[in-house]
């Protein structure tokens, strides 16, 4: 059976951060679906333009997965919008995969939807203050997996966090031999 995820972005979304888990799990087989807050291009922190397939308020779908790359302004802009609240919290409460790197984990998945309460999380340190006043039990790590929730830390651990989201999809057997083929030593 195909998987299917969800990618939410908004304007400054951090740019390797987005690519990177796109790029990842398109490579893996999965059916992948962009969204963003509004139609028309995004603009990434950086300069990269990305085209998203669709907006989130079209999407009702409950998908295998959602993930939301970081960027400060990204992430401020998720957390402020009802409806990709509402889509993390569903795909939480049913159990599918709910991802986020960089400011995403503190902004999105903790003060936002509150779904980091007594999870192990990571995130931008930056913002490590945030995390933990959510409720999550700060790792520090790279990328943390707790159940069915994987966090990241930032854009060094943009490939490791793309390739933890292929492990949990698909299996760690395709995640190594990614990793394996690109000479990359997973964490």
């Amino acid at each position: 059976m195909d998987k299917r995820v969800l990618l939410v972005v908004a304007d400054g979304c951090e740019d390797i951060e987005t690519v990177a888990p796109i790029d990842v799990l398109t490579r893996a087989g999965v059916k992948l679906t962009v969204a963003s807050l509004r139609e028309g291009p995004v603009a990434a922190a950086y300069g990269t333009r990305l085209l998203p397939d669709t907006t989130v308020d079209k999407v009702d779908l409950l998908y295998d997965g959602i993930v939301f790359p970081g960027g400060r302004r990204n992430a401020e802009l998720l957390a402020a919008n009802p409806k990709v609240i509402e889509l993390a919290r569903r795909h939480n409460t049913e159990g599918k995969l709910v991802a986020a790197i960089c400011a995403a984990p503190s902004h999105v998945l903790g003060e936002a939807a509150g779904i980091l309460k007594g999870r192990k999380a990571t995130g931008d340190p930056a913002f490590n203050d945030r995390l933990a006043a959510s409720g999550a039990h700060v790792t520090d790590e790279l990328v943390t997996v707790d159940g069915h929730v994987i966090t990241g830390m930032g854009p060094g651990a943009a490939l490791p966090f793309a390739l933890m989201l292929v492990e949990y999809l698909v299996g760690r057997q395709i995640a190594d031999s990614f990793a394996s083929k690109w000479h990359f030593k997973r964490p």
